[in-house]
């Protein structure tokens, strides 16, 4: 019976996070710093030879499997294998440019469907393994304009709603949220030539508030906050620097 006057432990302590997209960018970052707190972690990659550099770059155990989690039977397998656990991140989903005229009609179906249906197919096959008092934890997206980024918007607005959704479906054994960074440079941008990935740089720096992009650590401080926030649930965290305000 669920005790509804007790205040869950907000530590991550021994507790198991898994981080799907846990090889680079925010995923690493969340990493570090969950076992910097004590955290068991599971990372998850589809690259298996990355997904081993980067176990080999712990001090401490990590588990890692090499799955494709949007999956359905990837994702079914992969969490019969994880078994229980805590909390999740998923850092699953990527970006475009494009208006809803200009952008073919493919690329915006695959990113929707990136953001969008990989995660529920992600977080259809974990719920049932997460334990009492955790939480789910999903990557959204801030900044953009329908015009400009068409496909990415939407995903990002469904991943929102998948949160809300499943906070009250999952409710009150298990907290759902989102963190919604705003352009960041992440791997995620490699394939850019370095003036072209420091001219974007400059322009989103100067959009913000802040009149700075975030780094890496300060979106990651985000995942964390939301595991140990045990109050909150069916919320998108948005770490722009302001960009929403505008």
């Amino acid at each position: 019976m669920t005790n509804l006057t007790a205040s869950p432990d907000a530590s991550l302590t021994d507790s198991t996070v898994v981080i799907v997209g846990g090889t680079s960018g925010f995923g690493l970052e969340v990493a570090n710093q969950a076992a910097a707190q004590g955290a068991r972690l599971v990372l998850v990659g589809r690259d298996e030879a990355k997904l081993h550099r980067v176990l080999d770059g712990f001090t401490t155990p990590v588990t890692g499997y090499a799955a494709d989690a949007g999956d359905p039977a990837s994702a079914q397998t992969l969490f019969d294998r994880i078994g229980e656990f805590d909390h999740l991140v998923s850092t699953v989903g990527g970006a475009m440019g494009g208006g809803f005229l200009s952008a073919p009609i493919a690329e915006i179906r695959q990113t929707v469907e990136g953001k969008f249906l990989a995660n529920l197919t992600i977080v259809r096959a974990a719920a049932p393994r997460v334990r009492a008092n955790g939480s789910l934890t999903l990557t959204a997206g801030a900044g953009g304009a329908p015009h400009t980024a068409s496909g990415a918007l939407i995903g990002n607005q469904a991943i929102g709603t998948l949160a809300r959704g499943l906070a009250v479906e999952l409710a009150p054994e298990v907290r759902v949220n989102a963190v919604a960074p705003a352009w960041t440079p992440t791997p995620l941008w490699r394939d850019l030539a370095p003036e072209d990935l420091e001219s974007t740089r400059r322009q989103m720096a100067e959009s913000f508030p802040l009149q700075r992009t975030a780094t890496i650590p300060e979106v990651a401080q985000a995942y964390l906050f939301l595991m140990t926030a045990t109050f909150v649930t069916g919320q998108t965290l948005y770490v722009d620097g302001g960009a929403s305000l505008i």
